[in-house]
């Protein structure tokens, strides 16, 4: 999940509370992904777009944490594949911005491989395959990148003090071990949060009975998206509230926050910050199912385009998603 944008965030509040020092201090630890500069677009003048990466590593997992069970350990999951994937594009003229999500299962030739994969799996063979697929497949040009693992995600969402999420019901998620046991507005902490944000079998209780979310992964990142939002307005606040919380913020991050080497963290804080004060705009890529060789995968579908091209910096913004 990607709330390595709270990180900017903070920044930027710190910028304008004047504390910037302890800020610049814990972004100097922030750590970089030295390969991926190679691959990245140049700037333009229309746009500018972040790759926002969630890693499903395990790596340095605490098996006594509460949410192991539901996560797992290294040993448990191997390797590495992009849980979550979404775009970040900043409008260079207006500073408005606005976040789309890639789907984990879109089916897309990878560069390298001989036959097409599910998107998710381009990271199997580092950022920078996944930054040439998504531009390769998909046309959009990606200036910078950004990613976060499952350890940091938490860190991060218990740094900001949680992240307000309302359910109309009772909701669950047995694979993850999200719990909710009633209906209202909770301040979900790092584990939950995550919980929330992993959730593929979302369900609520309704109707005196349990009833799974039969958009599966879609609805997925659209709770996501949401939750962005919900997160880098909290993280806002709270910096704002308490400055010198934004070096602890960012402190909180520095070990599984990672971003390209060319990515000034405080210019780019400053050019996102009006826009997150405003909320980011939110959109789907339209796609389809379909079972290619046994596999269960989505394909572009119609309206893809208008939002692509919108994306690329070459149309206009498409109605935003429900």
């Amino acid at each position: 999940m990607l709330i390595g944008l709270v990180v900017m965030v903070a920044v930027a509040a710190a910028g304008a509370a004047g504390t910037l020092v302890a800020a610049r201090g814990a972004v100097d630890q922030v750590q970089r992904v030295p390969d991926v500069a190679a691959v990245l677009s140049p700037s333009s003048d229309t746009v500018e777009n972040f790759l926002l990466v969630g890693s499903d590593s395990r790596a340095n997992a605490d098996p006594n944490a509460p949410d192991a069970g539901g996560i797992g350990t290294e040993a448990d999951v191997q390797g590495n594949r992009s849980d979550t994937i979404m775009i970040l594009r900043r409008d260079t003229a207006t500073g408005t911005a606005s976040l789309l999500s890639i789907p984990r299962d879109l089916w897309v030739d990878i560069p390298g491989r001989s036959k097409p994969s599910r998107i998710n799996s381009a990271y199997n063979d580092g950022p920078a395959t996944l930054v040439q697929t998504v531009q390769t497949a998909l046309g959009i040009p990606i200036q910078h990148y950004a990613e976060v693992d499952f350890n940091g995600f938490k860190s991060l969402v218990d740094a900001i003090g949680g992240v307000e999420i309302c359910f109309f019901y009772p909701a669950r998620d047995v694979n993850t071990g999200l719990n909710i046991p009633e209906g209202g507005c909770f301040v979900l902490d790092g584990v939950q949060a995550l919980a929330y944000a992993r959730s593929r079998h979302f369900e609520e209780f309704k109707e005196g009975d349990w009833h799974e979310d039969p958009t599966s992964d879609l609805g997925r990142t659209k709770r996501q998206r949401d939750f962005v939002n919900r997160a880098l307005n909290a993280a806002l606040v709270e910096v704002k509230r308490n400055p010198f919380r934004a070096g602890e913020v960012i402190a909180s991050s520095t070990g599984a926050v990672r971003v390209d080497d060319d990515l000034d963290v405080f210019e780019a804080a400053a050019a996102l910050r009006p826009a997150v004060a405003d909320g980011l705009l939110s959109y789907a890529l339209p796609v389809r199912g379909e079972t290619i060789n046994g596999n269960a995968v989505l394909l572009l579908a119609d309206g893809s385009d208008a939002v692509l091209a919108y994306f690329r910096g070459e149309g206009p913004p498409p109605p935003v998603a429900a």
